[in-house]
Formats: C-alpha cells, structure tokens, sequence
C-alpha cells in the first residue's frame, strides 16, 4: 500500500526536514518487505485567500485534487481519534490487507482543514491534546508510520 504525506506549508527548518526526511527513508525501508510504501511527500503552498473559511475551502481542494477516488483518507485534525501506536499500526494493517491502494495522510494549512477534506476522510487522527506546529506533527506523524512499519513487522524498535 503506498502512502502519500500532503501538507499545506513547506518546512522551512533544516533541522525538522532532515529529521522528516530521517523518518520517511527508514519507513521505506521497514516498510518495503511487508508491503507498505513508499512514502510520497507533498507539501503545498499556504492560501493566500482573504478569510479563513476562504482558506480552507482553497486548501481543501487543492490537498483533494490529485487523489484517487479510492485513496483511503487520513485527516490531521485537532478534534480527530487519539489512538496508540499499536492500534494506529492496526488500522495500517488493516487497511493494506484489505486491498487499499493508496492512504494519504492529509495536514492542513494554520486554519485547519476545509469541510471537503474532513468530508472526504476516512479517519480523523489527533495527534493528541497538545497544540503543535505543523513542521514538528509532520515529524511525529513519520516517526509514528515508521514505527507502525516496525511493530507490522515484528521488528524490536517499539518496545512496549
């Protein structure tokens, strides 16, 4: 199952891009031999739209545009589903083992996500109750797919 990362923002820190892309090389490799990966990522500019509402929709479609109609949909959403790391790996697998192509995991712009997007979601993820910056969830969100890729496998990083 290939996974796309979409996010509205570059990451403009040297450091949390290099530890962006740390994460997502070790997923593809963790990922590879039990059929998960490769990891696409794509960030896109920030609206420029006088309101926020304006904002979201413009993001929402854009974030939408490329994506298949049978992607499986994962919105980065403050008000989302809080799950471990064992059950996020779950839905992982659940999701590769039930024939989905694609799972784009989508982070919106500072306003958050448009209506179409979390029309359009298959799932809500919070990353928890913490407020954090877009760079550092598209950090948290990597070192968790690499660590599902881990438990998937059986492999002794995630030792809980």
């Amino acid at each position: 199952m290939r996974i796309s990362l979409l996010a509205v923002g570059k990451l403009k820190d040297a450091e949390e891009r290099a530890i962006s892309d740390r994460y997502a090389k070790r997923f593809n490799g963790a990922g590879r031999s039990i059929g998960l990966g490769p990891i696409d990522i794509r960030e896109l500019n920030e609206s420029r739209q006088a309101s926020a509402d304006e904002r979201k929709q413009d993001e929402a479609a854009r974030l939408l545009k490329d994506l298949a109609a049978d992607t499986f949909i994962v919105a980065l959403d403050p008000a989302g589903k809080s799950v471990s790391s064992e059950a996020f790996a779950r839905t992982l697998g659940e999701k590769r083992d039930g024939a989905v192509k694609t799972c784009a995991f989508l982070i919106g712009g500072p306003d958050g996500h448009g209506a179409q997007v979390l029309k359009s979601a298959g799932m809500t993820l919070s990353l928890g109750a913490l407020t954090l910056p877009h760079g550092l969830a598209r950090v948290v969100l990597l070192e968790q797919l690499y660590r599902a890729a881990t438990i998937l496998s059986g492999h002794p990083y995630h030792r809980a």
